[in-house]
């Protein structure tokens, strides 16, 4: 018997080790650092994921497989191995003086961020099923204990709680849907998936899959834990776990419907359009009705996952490439917004209700402004690059013969307009708030509000170099 060792090519995965080694290096630093020193932890983090997005931009066109096909470095992984270690970098800088004012500034904290990341990157270059599924782990673990890393507050304790029992949940659904795709197909790589013929087993095991995404993205009916976890967790993990898990779990969902399963096209992208209608529906509809910001943010979330999926029910070239730039201006506008929501926070009180930015405009115009551009740029007004977005992902669905799908989307946006206006409304034509004085923003979260800012307006209105990288192409 011979054995046959795999090509251990370490450069197609130089992202995710770099990122893995920074959180064992943050880990272990915080044995010897001081209670005084842990900002170090966090600027040691920040220094991982340049030093990966730097990685990252050497595979660009390399086209290349490894480790008995299981990994594929391709453009496709690499635009979402960049935007979410762009995600990471942002939510990092808001957490310096987030973690302090609320007592929780440890090592952990910085290491269990670089943990989950170290599972999503690995997640969109993943082109075995065993492998999407062992990063959806690893992704998901750290993220249990960050939504309850409050420990003194019940509602964070009961968002890790929800997260972990509901995630536990879709976890085996998802690995029944493996066992039954390899039994209908005998293989768990992707491209071997694609060239098997259709059976039943096939198609229940797609869909058993597809539960498993769906609660990763928050699409309706697996939507239910967004609200509570993204009100009960931290604010700075509520933003990072609305951009950066929808950006890792839409890549691989993305990979493994489009390359795996485009055979079973006629089955699962009339289920999907008829969830992207609910999903951008409900969200919408029940963002009209919060009170809280954070719940408010939590609907528009699960709203835009289903504008996503869009693209997914669109195929073709234009649909991937406009999910990958969608997920990319989302990723800068929602940490921009939440952003601005801890910039606005006083130690460890913070405005989560809408009538909280009463007045707000003539406390602190600059902020203001910001977190209005970031309020129109997630209801689609131009020139920001969410307008760009829904206009990609709406021109391929019409462009695919999905126009009825497109005209939906527009009228989910016109709805959302009303609650992404509500803040805006109060800042600038409210009386100020009694209780709340003037808030004076830390260095690091300014920092973090400008860089997603210039993204915001450099997306839409300069569009097009972006979008001629999220054209790459999704290697097969």
């Amino acid at each position: 018997m011979s054995l046959s060792v795999p090509d251990l090519n370490l450069r197609i995965i130089a992202p995710v080790l770099i990122v893995a080694i920074s959180a064992l290096v943050v880990l272990l630093g915080e044995l010897v650092t001081s209670s005084a020193q842990k900002r170090g932890l966090g600027y040691a983090s920040l220094v991982g994921l340049l030093a990966a997005g730097g990685a990252a931009m050497g595979l660009w066109d390399a086209h290349a497989v490894a480790f008995r096909e299981m990994v594929r470095a391709d453009n496709f992984g690499v635009f979402l191995t960049l935007t979410i270690l762009a995600g990471a970098v942002l939510c990092i800088l808001l957490s310096f003086d987030f973690t302090r004012a609320h007592r929780i500034e440890t090592g952990e904290y910085y290491a269990l961020i670089l943990f989950s990341v170290t599972g999503m990157l690995l997640m969109v270059t993943a082109a075995d099923l065993i492998i999407i599924f062992l990063a959806l782990e690893l992704l998901s673990l750290p993220l249990y204990i960050l939504a309850a890393f409050k420990r003194e507050d019940e509602r964070s304790l009961e968002a890790g709680l929800k997260y972990f029992l509901l995630g536990a949940f879709s976890s085996a659904f998802f690995l029944y849907g493996i066992a039954l795709v390899y039994g209908a197909t005998g293989t768990t790589n992707l491209a071997r998936i694609a060239a098997s013929a259709p059976s039943e087993m096939l198609l229940i095991g797609a869909g058993l899959l597809l539960v498993g995404f769906a609660f990763k993205v928050a699409l309706v009916p697996f939507h239910w834990w967004t609200p509570d976890v993204y009100e009960g967790a931290p604010t700075t993990i509520t933003a990072f776990m609305s951009v950066a898990v929808k950006a890792a779990a839409f890549g691989a969902f993305l990979r493994a419907f489009l390359v795996a399963l485009p055979a079973l096209a006629m089955d699962w992208r009339v289920v999907l359009a008829i969830i992207a209608v609910l999903t951008m529906t409900l969200g919408n509809v029940a963002a009209l009705l919060q009170a809280n910001i954070k719940r408010m943010l939590a609907y528009s979330s699960i709203a835009h996952a289903g504008y996503i999926l869009i693209a997914l029910v669109a195929m073709g070239g234009a649909g991937v490439s406009a999910a990958l730039f969608y997920l990319l201006a989302y990723t800068l506008t929602n940490l921009g917004a939440f952003g601005a929501v801890i910039a606005l926070g006083e130690g460890e009180r913070e405005r989560l209700n809408v009538s909280d930015y009463g007045g707000l405009a003539r406390m602190q115009p600059l902020l203001a402004a910001m977190l209005t551009v970031f309020m129109l740029s997630l209801a689609g007004f131009p020139p920001f690059a969410g307008f760009v977005g829904k206009f990609l992902i709406f021109g391929a669905a019409v462009q695919n013969g999905w126009a009825w799908l497109a005209v939906v989307g527009v009228l989910n946006s016109l709805v959302s307009v009303y609650f992404y206006l509500r803040p805006v409304v109060a800042m600038y034509m409210s009386e100020p708030v009694e209780g709340w004085g003037a808030p004076r923003v830390a260095p690091l979260v300014a920092l973090a509000l400008v860089l997603a800012l210039i993204g915001v307006i450099a997306l839409g209105v300069f569009p097009a170099p972006a979008i001629a990288l999220a054209a790459g192409g999704l290697g097969r």
